[in-house]
């Protein structure tokens, strides 16, 4: 398979997934739709990282990539497989369990994107990906070097005040804004001193 045709049948999915978000109002099937495209793309991805980025199967940075591929699947499995037996009421829990489930997530992806960020290659696929960064393989660098600072004391920053701030969306929405825009800033900034404010 080419690689302009893996990236569209991942657009493509994507598309649908988004698709299926909006119209479709039955919200179980909506949800199981959803997850059935965003898998899908996720694992053609994962099967056709080595042409997408360009990359060979041996060399340790496909291994990395590899490794975030999956920890993408088993985040998006596990909370489609929780949505699925909370909204069919399987597994009763409580709106402040809820609270504690869905942080539980944020942290773990926070803890986990900010322990590989600096060993990730530089992709168009997977990371922070934002104009500057994949424009720049050095300004790539230096965003993910941020990100791996700031990811430890974020996270542990959001875990304490789970408990401590009663707008917990407020809270997530607030961390999620600085661990992606310390580092987004920073990494502007660098490239635009670095192109000579062009």
């Amino acid at each position: 398979m080419s690689v302009n045709k893996t990236r569209g049948i991942i657009i493509v999915l994507s598309i649908l997934a988004l698709a299926a978000s909006l119209a479709i109002e039955n919200k179980m099937v909506a949800l199981i739709l959803m997850s059935i495209c965003i898998s899908g793309a996720v694992f053609i991805l994962y099967r056709h990282l080595g042409e997408l980025t360009d990359i060979s199967a041996d060399n340790p940075k496909m291994k990395t990539l590899k490794g975030v591929t999956i920890f993408n699947i088993a985040v998006l499995v596990g909370c489609v497989l929780a949505a699925i037996l909370i909204g069919t009421d399987i597994w009763k829990i409580s709106e402040n369990g809820e609270k504690y489930f869905a942080a539980t997530i944020v942290a773990a992806v926070i803890f986990f994107s900010g322990n590989i960020a600096p060993k990730l290659p530089y992709s168009k696929h997977t990371g922070l990906r934002l104009p500057w960064t994949v424009t720049d393989e050095e300004t790539w660098v230096v965003a993910h070097r941020v990100l791996a600072y700031v990811s430890i004391p974020l996270g542990i920053a959001y875990i304490a005040g789970v408990s401590v701030i009663e707008n917990f969306e407020i809270l997530t929405l607030a961390t999620i804004i600085l661990w992606v825009g310390i580092p987004g800033g920073l990494s502007y900034l660098f490239f635009h001193k670095k192109c000579g404010g062009k």
